[in-house]
């Protein structure tokens, strides 16, 4: 039984994959651009997006569970039609989904909530991965942004990944929200830290003022609801969402990955 991946070249979505294959499934990777990627063995890769749910039967066909994402687009815009992409998910006889959480604006994941799937919902904190966006400035040895003491419990997107695989591969899951954390609460200075060590320099840090940052994003192009959206999380990280809770290991049986060790791993990307 094959296993369909939404979002399948995303950060998590390929770690979703990665972890499917370490188990020996076969993979349907669903991506707008199937011309543009590929995977190894056993991952077939197909075209698709979630925003036009009519279109999705030919990749639904044959498949035992599937991994969604909660917004679409070239522009991440949260979906609207939940509803729409149930009913084609259902209709093609599939019982069991995961679903990476994200904007609460999205109809996906109620509209699952609702449904007769036997769902599993993976909710992470701040994606290590996202420091990658920092690379250019570590680089050049300084790094300007907002809200430098504020603190998360940042995950490796391989731990997302492997929390998600596991769920679509195992009984035992369904109903339940997984939030995901990794080991450690960390600051933004003390990330900027890490990765000047991973890198070998020393970098500076400059806190910029919310203004100042949100000039920024929208002059690089960065669409107005995520802008709004990282100032809102990152101006008072939510206790809940970023106290380690161990929710990895439980479900893995593999601890969580630290911040210094995904540093270690992408120390490459800045140098």
């Amino acid at each position: 039984m094959t296993f369909l991946v939404a979002g399948a070249t995303g950060t998590v979505g390929r770690q979703v994959v990665a972890a499917l294959r370490e188990a020996g499934a076969p993979v349907r990777a669903l991506t707008r651009r199937p011309g543009a990627v590929t995977f190894g063995p056993g991952v077939e890769v197909v075209g698709g997006d979630l925003t036009d749910a009519s279109a999705l039967a030919p990749a639904l066909h044959g498949v035992a569970a599937v991994h969604l994402i909660n917004f679409g687009g070239d522009d991440y815009a949260p979906l609207g039609n939940g509803t729409e992409l149930v009913a084609e998910i259902e209709e093609a006889g599939v019982r069991r989904v995961t679903m990476l959480a994200g904007w609460s604006e999205s109809t996906l994941e109620p509209a699952v909530r609702a449904s007769g799937l036997s769902w599993t919902t993976v909710a992470p904190t701040e994606i290590m991965a996202n420091a990658l966006e920092w690379a250019d400035e570590v680089r050049e040895g300084r790094v300007e942004r907002p809200y430098g003491d504020s603190r998360t419990a940042m995950v490796h997107e391989g731990d997302i990944g492997a929390v998600a695989a596991t769920a679509l591969l195992e009984d035992g899951h369904a109903g339940t929200e997984y939030l995901l954390t990794g080991p450690e609460r960390i600051s933004l200075r003390e990330k900027i830290a890490v990765l000047g060590s991973a890198a070998g320099r020393e970098v500076e840090f400059v806190e910029l003022t919310p203004d100042q940052a949100r000039a920024r994003m929208r002059a690089q192009g960065v669409p107005a609801h995520m802008i709004d959206f990282q100032l809102e999380v990152f101006a008072a990280p939510p206790v809940e969402y970023n106290t380690p809770n161990g929710v990895v290991e439980k479900v893995t049986g593999r601890p969580a990955r630290g911040f210094a060790q995904w540093a270690q791993e992408n120390a490459a990307a800045f140098r």
